[in-house]
C-alpha cells in the first residue's frame, strides 16, 4: 500500500515516512492514581533523516523510544497506533505483532541503542559471543554476519580482533558504547533508535561517536532517531528537532529554525537555560519551576504553570498543533508572541526579571596576593592495579592517576577541573581535600602539611580542623544522604558535631533559614522529607547546605551538576556562587564539560585546569582557556563543546583536532609529553621529553605545559611525527 497525501499532523508526506505514531500514550495504574508517562503523541520519522528528540529527565523521551518497538514494560499500557514502512513490502502494524513477529522487527528492522552499554552486555561474556548469539537467534548466517561486524567495528575506529575478543569490563566506556552501536547494526535493520547513548561519555568521546553517526548513517543507509536531554550536543547532527515536554511533544521543526527561531516559549527558555560557549555569560538563565508529576499533569497547556505568556485560556484549552511554517509545527496558543516576550540573544537584556541570574559576573580573575588556604606541591598518586591470577610472578601495573602537579587555591576562589574520564580530576580532587593521600609530594593547608597533621606530627593543628575545613559535595547527592534519615537530621549532624554551643530550636532555624534561601520553600515541609521525597535538583540543594554548615574553607564539587537537567545546571550553578559569598569558601570544581566550567569561572573570576593522564596540562582565566587555548589538548576539548548553531561545514572524525580517539592505557603512558600519541601538532621530540608548565600568554596566571608555548624550543626544527600507528 503507497500513502501519498501529507499528514496534518506533521506536514510530512506519507510516502516519506518510515515510522508513523498516532495518538501514542503509555500509562501505569499507580496506588496513588493514573501515571500517564506519554499523552497522545503524534509522530512521523521520515527515511534516511536524523530525528532528534529532546526534553528534560521525566519528559517522556525513554517511552517514545519504547513506544517504537513496543518495549514498554509491564505493567506499562501502549495505545495508539505506530507503524512501520518497509522499504520494500506493506506497512506493517507494530501494536498488532505477536512475539515472533515483534522479535524479527526488533533487531532486523528497527534497532535499539540504549544509554548504559555496559548493562547491554552480558559481563561474563566476550564481544564476540554477544554477535553470534544475535547472529543465531536470528537465523543470520553467522560467518558472513561476522564479517560485517568486523567491517562495522573497523568503521567506528576500533581494532576489530582486539574488541571481539575482549569482555566489556576490558573496554572503555567508550570502546563499549561503539561496540554496542557495532551490535545493534549487525541484522542491518533500517532504522536505528537511540535512547541517550553519549550520556555517560567525555565530551572527546560524545563528539566523536557524533561524527561516526553522520559516517555510518550514509554509508549505511540508516535512519536514526537520537533521544537526549543535551540539545547542543544534536545541534550538528540532526535534521529535524522534535522537543518534549509532560510527556508530549511541544514543538517540532528543522533543527535551524529550532535553534535560531523556535517557536514555543519552553523552547526559548530551554536553549537560554544552556550553558554554551559562545552566548554571553549574563543571557544565561534558568527554566523557572518544575516538570510536573505525571499523576498531576495541569490541564490545558503543560507549560503554563512555568510560562511568561499564560492566560486562562492556556490553563483549560488544550493547545495546538499550531502550523509556523512548512513541517515546523508548535503546541502554544501564544507562539506568535513568544518572540517578543522571550527575546533570544543580542536581544535577551530586554527580557524581563523570569528567571534572571542574581549572580553578578566577574570579567577578570581576581589578583591573588595573599597566601593560598590550600596549596598542592608535585603531588603524586599512583596505584597499584591489583593481579591477575597469570601475574602472580610479575609486578603489579601502576597507574600515575596523578603524576606531579602542583596547583595553589586561594580565599574565595574558584578552580575548575576539565578533562577526560580517567585522567585524574576526581583522584586530584579527594587528594586536595585530604580524602586520599598522596604518594610523593605535599598537601597544605594554611602552610601545615595534612598529612603529618593526620599522623600527629604537627601539634599546631588537629585533623579534626582539616576535616571540618576541606568538604566534598558528591555527584550523585542521592547516594551521599542517608536515606533513612529525614532532612533535618542530616543537617543537624554538622551543627551537633562542630557547633555544640548551638540549642536546638537555633540548629533548626539556621537549617529552615537556608532551606528558604536555596529556593525550597516552605522549609518546613522540607525539612520533615526522606532524600527520596526529593528530586535530583532538591537532593543536591540539601548536600551542598550540609557541606556549607561546617563553615569549610574549600569544598571539592565533583561534577555537582552533571546529574541535572540542563534546564536546571545554571540555576544550580548561580546557587552554589551565591553560598560562596555568604559563607566565604573557595571551590575546586570537577567537570567534564568546558562550558560549564566557562560559566563558574567567568561568574566568579576564577580560574580553569585542564588535565590529561595525571598531569595539569593548561591552566589560567576563562577568557583565555576558551579563546586562546595555547595546548593542543585544551584545543581539542574546545572543538568537542558542542554549540547551539548548526555548523554548516562538513565535519568528520578524520577533520578532529585529535590522531586516536581512545585515550592511552594509564597503566602504560606515553613516553616524553603523554599527549604526543594523539596530537596533530606532536613532533619527534614530544617523543622523548616532557614538557614544562610555561607562562601561555599575557596573563600571568595563564600556564601552559607544550613545547609549541616558547618561540625558541628545538621543537620547532624537530620533525613532525607521521607515524599514525604509534
Amino acid at each position: 500500500m503507497t500513502i501519498s497525501q501529507t499528514d496534518p499532523a506533521s506536514g510530512v508526506p506519507k510516502s516519506e515516512s518510515i515510522l508513523e505514531m498516532r495518538n501514542a500514550s503509555v500509562s501505569f495504574d499507580m496506588e496513588r492514581g493514573d501515571s500517564r508517562v506519554l499523552n497522545e503523541v503524534d509522530l512521523d520519522v521520515r527515511r534516511n533523516e536524523i530525528l532528534g528528540v529532546v526534553g528534560e529527565s521525566g519528559s517522556g523521551k525513554s517511552m517514545l523510544a519504547s513506544a517504537f518497538l513496543d518495549a514498554i514494560v509491564d505493567p506499562g499500557v501502549l495505545t495508539g497506533d505506530i507503524t512501520y514502512y518497509p522499504e520494500n513490502g506493506q506497512p506493517v502494524d507494530v501494536l498488532d505483532l505477536d512475539r515472533r513477529e515483534l522479535k524479527e522487527l526488533r533487531w532486523e528492522q528497527i534497532s535499539m541503542v540504549f544509554q548504559g552499554a555496559m548493562s547491554s552486555f552480558n559481563p561474563v561474556r566476550n564481544i564476540k559471543t554477544h554477535f553470534v548469539e544475535t547472529l543465531t537467534a536470528h537465523d543470520y548466517n553467522v560467518k558472513e554476519g561476522m564479517e560485517r561486524a568486523e567491517q562495522l567495528l573497523s568503521d567506528l575506529y576500533l581494532d576489530p580482533e582486539r574488541v571481539l575478543e575482549s569482555y566489556p569490563h576490558e573496554l572503555s566506556g567508550g570502546m563499549k558504547q561503539r561496540a554496542l552501536i557495532a551490535l545493534s547494526l549487525v541484522l542491518e535493520p533500517e532504522v536505528l533508535v537511540m535512547d541517550e547513548p553519549t550520556a555517560a561519555l567525555d565530551l572527546l568521546m560524545q563528539r566523536s561517536i557524533i561524527s561516526l553517526l553522520q559516517n555510518i548513517k550514509e554509508q549505511y543507509d540508516l535512519t536514526i532517531v537520537f533521544i537526549t536531554h543535551d540539545l547542543p550536543l544534536i545541534a550538528d547532527l540532526v535534521d529535524r528537532i522534535g522537543v518534549m515536554y509532560a510527556f508530549e511533544i511541544a514543538e517540532l521543526g528543522p533543527t535551524a529554525e529550532m535553534l535560531e527561531d523556535p517557536a514555543h516559549p519552553y523552547t526559548r527558555l530551554l536553549l537560554k537555560s544552556t550553558p554554551n560557549l559562545e552566548s554571553s555569560i549574563d543571557e544565561m538563565r534558568p527554566v523557572e519551576g518544575s516538570a510536573p508529576d505525571p499523576v498531576n499533569v495541569p490541564a490545558g497547556c503543560s507549560f503554563h504553570p512555568r510560562c511568561p505568556l499564560a492566560d486562562e485560556t492556556c490553563k483549560t484549552q488544550d493547545p495546538g498543533p499550531y502550523s509556523v511554517d512548512s513541517g515546523h509545527h508548535v503546541h502554544c496558543h501564544h507562539w506568535e508572541e513568544s518572540a517578543d516576550a522571550i527575546p533570544m540573544g543580542a536581544d535577551a537584556s530586554s527580557l524581563d526579571s523570569f528567571g534572571e541570574s542574581s549572580v553578578q559576573t566577574t570579567t577578570a580573575t581576581r589578583r591573588r596576593t595573599d597566601d593560598p588556604i590550600v596549596s598542592l606541591e608535585d603531588v603524586e598518586v599512583h596505584f597499584q592495579k591489583e593481579k591477575g591470577f597469570f601475574d602472580f610472578f610479575s609486578d603489579p601495573p601502576v597507574v600515575k592517576a596523578v603524576d606531579g602537579i602542583s596547583l595553589d587555591i586561594y580565599e574565595k576562589d574558584a578552580v575548575v577541573l576539565v578533562g577526560e574520564s580517567g585522567c585524574g580530576k576526581t583522584t586530584l580532587g579527594k587528594t586536595a581535600v585530604g580524602l586520599q593521600k598522596p604518594t610523593g609530594g605535599s598537601i597544605k593547608y594554611r602552610g601545615h602539611d595534612i598529612w603529618d597533621v593526620h599522623s600527629g606530627d604537627d601539634d599546631e593543628m588537629s585533623w579534626g580542623e582539616v576535616r571540618r575545613s576541606l568538604q566534598i559535595v558528591h555527584q550523585d547527592p542521592g547516594s551521599s544522604l542517608n536515606p533513612n534519615r529525614r532532612v533535618k537530621a542530616s543537617l543537624e549532624e554538622p551543627l551537633k558535631r562542630w557547633n555544640k554551643d548551638i540549642d536546638g530550636n537555633d540548629r533548626k532555624q539556621r537549617i529552615l533559614g537556608l532551606l528558604d534561601h536555596v529556593g525550597m520553600s516552605p522549609p518546613e515541609d522540607y525539612y520533615e522529607r526522606y532524600p527520596h521525597q526529593l528530586s535530583g535538583g532538591e537532593q543536591q540543594r540539601v548536600a551542598i547546605i550540609r557541606a556549607m554548615l561546617m563553615n569549610p574553607d574549600l569544598i571539592l564539587a565533583d561534577e555537582p551538576v552533571s546529574a541535572l537537567d540542563v534546564s536546571l545546571r545554571v540555576e544550580m550553578m548561580d546557587l552554589m556562587i551565591q553560598l560562596q559569598d555568604v559563607f566565604d569558601t573557595s571551590y575546586l570544581f570537577i567537570s567534564h564539560d568546558l562550558a560549564n566550567a566557562r560559566y563558574i569561572a567567568e561568574k566568579t573570576g576564577g580560574r580553569i585546569g585542564v588535565v590529561y593522564l595525571g598531569e595539569l596540562v593548561e591552566v589560567g582565566p576563562p577568557e583565555q582557556i576558551i579563546n586562546d587555548p595555547q595546548h593542543p589538548y585544551t584545543q581539542a576539548l574546545r572543538w568537542a563543546t558542542p554549540e547551539l548553531t548548526v555548523d554548516e561545514s562538513e565535519d568528520s572524525v578524520e577533520d578532529s583536532p585529535i590522531r586516536k580517539i581512545d585515550i592511552p592505557d594509564p597503566t602504560n603512558p606515553p613516553s616524553g609529553c603523554n599527549y604526543h600519541t594523539r596530537c596533530p601538532e606532536a613532533r619527534e621530540v614530544c617523543r622523548t621529553t616532557a614538557p614544562e608548565a610555561y607562562e601561555a600568554s599575557k596573563a600571568e596566571t595563564h600556564h601552559a605545559a607544550c613545547f609549541r608555548t616558547l618561540d625558541d624550543h628545538e621543537y620547532w626544527q624537530s620533525e613532525p611525527i607521521v607515524d599514525e600507528s604509534d
